[in-house]
């Protein structure tokens, strides 16, 4: 991966980006969810246009650690999985997953359809990321699943002897990776099971993502209920799957075109998208900017900029690139229902309203989102991005328009986007 120095200060540009087409990496959602699919199924798959990042490095690594044969060519972009027909090779494993929420929640769901005891654990910030929903829900099911801490969250050891299907109940509103992991992995259970969801469910779309990635590999959930998933039990197929580009890192390129007055078109990112986070685009046309969408690309010109209301609970992912798109808006900016991003890599309301008050702006952080109040003229700051990979790409666009912002600790952007600070330097105008 590109290495970066210890921090990087921005300049800004002078006009619109020389570039008019562009791409972003492979999806780490998609990534990691095909990962999962095909690791358990029937027969070779082939995933094209995969991500190379950090949570997908860790994903791989523990697949391999599995006893699952993963083969990356990091080059071509392109990684190779032989199913294992729903039988984990081997049964006992140490799994290191970083930071990565994806593997945690969706690995623990698919060893404990497996034989035998492995224990996950991740970085000191991850030690903190609540788990028990998901554990509650693998035990009511049959599994041995615990804390072992006893604090809700990782280190996490599963004794596996397989899901015997039945009823579960999870909550739906910490992490709708609780939810994904449990479909992905419950076609191998012993019978039908239901899951019913707690309480409202947010990130919706990501759900979505999961039973289409899952219906691409042969399984499909007929009750698709807003409360209730049914899901027989049933086997994956190995195929050769696409990878589209990743949605939330096209944020920050749509939003470089909103700040900057471009026109700037993303390739394999259109009305055809099963992404959610392509919703972003809609907001930025609320707010000023023209958009053009077709099936497999989308075009946004940027605008005079207005404040704006907005319920990101779907597309949570990309609220710290509002953000900072909202500081340079008309108007204030309120950004509300998204509770849950307080339990991501770092406690990202209280992040994004300490690093916003830096640059000049009025900030209310509200228990679900903040209030931002943009100010006349942004004032030079150091940002401390708190290991979180979208603080660092997000406040990076602030030094786009303004001088005198530093980004600290850019290579944590490896986490999802490690090409991230060249993609910027290839993008700037000339």
């Amino acid at each position: 991966m590109p290495e970066y120095p210890s921090e990087i200060t921005l300049n800004p540009w002078s006009g619109p980006t020389r570039s008019t087409v562009a791409r972003v990496p492979g999806s780490k959602s998609l990534t990691n969810r095909a990962l999962i699919i095909a690791a358990l199924a029937d027969g070779p798959s082939v995933l094209t246009g995969a991500l190379d990042s950090e949570d997908t490095r860790v994903m791989v690594d523990s697949l391999q650690k599995l006893g699952i044969v993963v083969e990356h060519d990091r080059e071509a972009r392109e990684i190779r999985i032989q199913g294992c027909a729903n039988k984990i090779p081997n049964n006992e494993a140490n799994l290191y997953i970083a930071n990565s929420g994806t593997s945690l929640r969706f690995l623990t769901a698919m060893v404990a359809t497996g034989s035998g005891v492995f224990h996950l654990d991740g970085t000191a910030r991850m030690r903190e990321r609540p788990v028990l929903d998901l554990l509650q829900a693998l035990n009511g099911l049959g599994a041995d699943a615990t804390s072992d801490l006893g604090t809700g969250c990782p280190p996490v050891t599963v004794k596996a002897s397989g899901l015997d299907g039945g009823y579960a109940f999870v909550k739906g509103d910490v992490s709708s990776q609780f939810l994904s992991g449990l479909l992905m992995a419950l076609p191998y259970s012993r019978d039908t099971t239901s899951v019913e969801v707690d309480g409202i469910l947010v990130s919706r779309p990501y759900v979505a993502m999961t039973m289409e990635v899952m219906e691409a590999f042969g399984v499909r959930i007929n009750n698709r209920k807003d409360r209730r998933f049914d899901i027989r039990p049933a086997r994956y197929t190995g195929r050769t799957y696409a990878i589209e580009p990743d949605a939330s890192a096209a944020s920050y390129l749509f939003a470089i075109a909103a700040l900057t007055g471009s026109t700037l078109t993303l390739e394999g990112l259109g009305t055809k998208s099963i992404q959610g986070d392509m919703a972003f685009v809609d907001i930025l046309e609320h707010m000023g900017c023209t958009v053009v969408r077709d099936e497999l690309s989308t075009t946004v010109t940027g605008g005079p900029l207005r404040g704006m209301d907005v319920d990101m609970n779907a597309i949570s992912d990309t609220v710290m690139t509002l953000a900072v798109v909202a500081l340079f808006a008309e108007g204030i900016t309120r950004i509300r229902n998204v509770a849950h991003i307080r339990h991501k890599e770092t406690d990202r309301i209280t992040a994004v309203a300490t690093e916003l008050r830096k640059l000049g702006a009025t900030v209310e952080e509200q228990p679900d989102g903040l209030i931002l109040f943009p100010p006349s003229k942004i004032t030079p700051a150091r940002i401390e991005t708190y290991d979180d990979h979208r603080m660092a790409m997000a406040f990076a666009l602030a030094g786009l328009k303004a001088p005198g912002v530093t980004i600290l600790n850019p290579s944590c952007v490896a986490k999802t986007y490690p090409e991230f600070w060249d993609d910027l330097a290839k993008l700037a105008p000339e």
